[in-house]
């Protein structure tokens, strides 16, 4: 074989080479935008069906990384690749993975869980996992919260399921508890009186129930009132700050002295 026929024989080969190569980056391509074509007609779907939106992004979630591991195999066949070879490595690789990375399949466990058996859904005000906050999504291995500082924080499905979740946006009210602190010589029952009141007037209080001012503790200084009116989620707040004001006011209109912690020193002669 001669020159001439080597470079030709090498220019076909680096033809047919270029051209799968053109070829598996136009199917890659194309097959990202059918991917993402599927997800969003599947996400109309499941919206068009009423389906809750947490299942809709965890089921979308799911069929994005199915079709990209179909891509990506059909890509290796294209190349001549055994796929039947390639899914038993892949197989093989799953398990080690598995095992490896015990906790990320934990996760996605619970996050299935979480789908299944909904303590929460996007928008609930929760406390799971350590963070307080809105949930924003629930995806395959973690939940994103926002706080209400306005902090973004993934926590892992795993640590949310196996904890205590409380959702405060099920019910559609809650109470707000907050404490007075009465001085020595202050009448409690004059302090309930004016406080109910006024905590009654507070914007967005509920009448029925009607908040609870009571005795709930003593202290050094004095008689500690309990102070609880009750609102809507959306406004608590709004009553939580307005509730602290009031107090204030109230005391402070009444002319009620400042509380203080009273000691008496005995000196005894021997």
């Amino acid at each position: 074989m001669n020159i001439e026929d080597l470079i030709q024989s090498g220019t076909t080969l680096a033809l047919g080479i270029g051209l799968k190569i053109l070829g598996a980056l136009v199917a890659w391509v194309i097959g990202r935008w059918l991917i993402g074509l599927v997800v969003r007609l599947a996400g109309a779907a499941l919206s068009r069906q009423q389906v809750d939106a947490t299942l809709q992004r965890y089921l979308g979630s799911i069929i994005a990384v199915t079709l990209n591991v179909v891509l990506v195999v059909a890509i290796l066949g294209y190349f001549g690749l055994e796929t039947t070879s390639f899914a038993a490595l892949l197989a093989a690789a799953g398990i080690a993975i598995g095992a490896a990375w015990s906790g990320l399949l934990a996760n996605f466990a619970a996050g299935v869980f979480l789908v299944i058996l909904r303590p929460f859904k996007v928008g609930d005000y929760v406390a799971a996992g350590g963070v307080e906050g809105t949930v924003e999504t629930i995806g395959l291995f973690g939940t994103t919260i926002n706080s209400a500082d306005n902090v973004h924080t993934t926590v892992g499905n795993n640590k949310i399921f196996s904890d205590n979740i409380r959702n405060f946006s099920v019910n559609p009210w809650r109470r707000v508890d907050r404490l007075a602190q009465l001085a020595h010589g202050v009448d409690p029952q004059d302090a309930v009186a004016r406080l109910r009141a006024a905590v009654a007037a507070i914007p967005h209080v509920m009448a029925s129930p009607a908040p609870d001012i009571e005795i709930v503790d003593f202290s050094a200084m004095g008689p500690v009132l309990a102070v609880r009116p009750y609102c809507h989620n959306d406004h608590y707040w709004q009553v939580y700050f307005d509730t602290n004001r009031v107090i204030a006011e109230t005391f402070g209109a009444a002319g009620y002295p400042v509380p203080e912690q009273h000691m008496r020193v005995e000196q005894v002669s021997r």
